[in-house]
């Protein structure tokens, strides 16, 4: 019965050396698509929206009848938890001293319905469970297969077969420094495609040298949040926020981040232009202006749709690129101002929640990654975010989008190595959840199908424990919700 309600519902989402410990959230290669090691687990709930490369398991077709058969939707005939039998379930795990300071809500996916609350209504450090709010903002700004442009436009007037080109940033800090990946999420642009195609518009009109320069214009903002710790560029935990870099010069977890990754971007650019045979002068990228009004465009590449570089943001809990998409939907849904700070991106994320109807008093971002300690969320508001999961028994499209990415329990991202062992084992495959990890602060929020096939969501969020402690007791906890009956 479980196996073919998880069926049913995989059309729905379902170290050392850190001062700040998110990035032992674990930092895997997620911005590649390579298959997934084959576990022996449950059937996981495997997401549409999610490239089939990066699926673990195929789910199997619910049989006719079935708790999660067509027309049932959900589940539906799955009987709910009784809060009574579920608040004696999770009482063993929520007594734990890693828990003891911890808030936590679950709810019933189906009809929203709580099902258990513990000082939900509080205010906690979120760590990078806070992606799960910018993925839904994210998701709620840009359209289905909607994908990132960077284009080459000419400077001005050609004269003397001379001519200038701009390198307008559209947001893709994810660029190949040679040809475009056309199935892969970091290199799909290729700046050896744009400048292909730029030379050949050039010089068919006589031109043989070139001056380029940069339109960082597009959702500028600063590079680092004032509330970073100083150590993040260096330790590789976040590096420069910026609308045009190179896929080669992300942030990597134990490497310096480059410190001008969009100059490098440019003079990757110009070098494919002299590759083509054009002699080049590049203006340094910290005097770059606006490309004129209506320019020409000699060439554009396209970025992966920004679904998939969402679900390998949140798959991986990357916190550069977590917010420079944050920063562009800002952008665009206040009015394109002229500055996006990490602030106003946390306004804004905190705003398109609230237009949306979620419970945001109380809620304050000062970033969208989750790595400000000034934050502050609660767990009802995850909660009822991820209940939001579906609307009349079904999918909720906005949101299998925005979620697509949450990791799976024992298979994948930041979750790869939990629920792999020990009593917690039994729950993987029918989890998926963000994790959540600064020092003395933890999160673990997602959702699980239970033992009868019922879907649940669920957020807690725990203070003042040491991080291995506090993990195994949210796990713990998640294990219970897997494995609830509970009646």
């Amino acid at each position: 019965m479980r196996a073919a309600v998880a069926g049913a519902v995989g059309v729905l989402l379902l170290g050392a050396g850190y001062a700040v410990l998110d990035a032992v959230d674990v930092v895997p290669g997620a911005l590649t698509r390579g298959p997934v090691p084959t576990v022996t687990v449950a059937p996981p709930m495997v997401l549409p929206s999610t490239p089939a490369s990066r699926q673990p398991t195929p789910t199997p077709t619910p049989t006719s009848g079935s708790p999660g058969s067509s027309g049932s939707g959900l589940g539906a005939a799955a009987p709910m938890p009784q809060t009574a039998a579920l608040a004696a379930r999770l009482a063993g795990p929520l007594a734990a001293a890693a828990l003891r300071d911890s808030s936590l809500e679950v709810r019933d996916v189906l009809s929203g319905q709580v099902l258990y609350a513990r000082g939900a209504g509080a205010p906690r450090i979120p760590a990078s469970s806070t992606k799960l709010l910018t993925a839904v903002a994210v998701a709620r700004t840009f359209a289905p297969g909607e994908r990132l442009t960077t284009r080459a436009v000419l400077g001005g007037p050609i004269a003397g077969g001379r001519a200038a080109v701009v390198l307008v940033a559209g947001g893709d800090a994810l660029l190949s420094a040679g040809a475009g990946n056309p199935t892969a999420v970091a290199g799909r642009a290729g700046l050896a495609d744009l400048a292909a195609s730029t030379a050949s518009a050039l010089t068919s009109r006589g031109v043989t040298a070139v001056t380029v320069s940069a339109d960082l214009t597009y959702a500028a903002g600063p590079g680092l949040a004032p509330t970073w710790a100083a150590s993040f560029p260096s330790d590789g935990i976040a590096g420069p926020v910026t609308m045009l870099g190179l896929a080669a010069d992300h942030p990597v977890e134990g490497r310096p981040a480059v410190a001008d990754p969009a100059g490098r971007a440019l003079s990757a650019f110009a070098g494919r232009l002299r590759d083509r045979g054009l002699t080049v002068a590049v203006t340094p990228q910290q005097s770059a202006g606006r490309a004129p009004a209506g320019a020409e465009v000699l060439g554009s590449i396209a970025s992966a749709p920004v679904d998939d570089v969402l679900a390998a943001a949140l798959t991986a809990s990357d916190n550069t690129l977590t917010e420079a998409l944050a920063r562009q939907a800002a952008y665009r849904s206040t009015g394109r101002p002229a500055v996006v700070d990490f602030p106003a991106a946390g306004r804004a994320i905190v705003a398109r929640l609230a237009a949306d109807g979620l419970p945001t008093a109380g809620v304050e971002l000062l970033d969208a990654s989750g790595l400000s300690r000034e934050n502050r969320v609660t767990a009802t508001l995850l909660a009822t975010l991820l209940a939001r999961a579906a609307v009349d028994g079904r999918p909720n499209p906005t949101y299998d989008r925005a979620l697509a990415g949450m990791p799976i329990a024992g298979l994948t991202g930041t979750l790869a190595g939990r629920f792999v062992g020990g009593s917690t084992q039994a729950a993987a495959g029918f989890v998926r959840a963000k994790t959540g990890t600064l020092t003395g602060a933890s999160a673990l929020a997602g959702l699980v199908l239970d033992r009868d096939g019922r879907l649940l969501a669920f957020a807690a969020l725990t203070a003042g424990a040491e991080t291995t402690a506090a993990r195994a007791g949210l796990d713990d906890v998640a294990t219970v919700l897997a494995g609830c009956g509970c009646r």
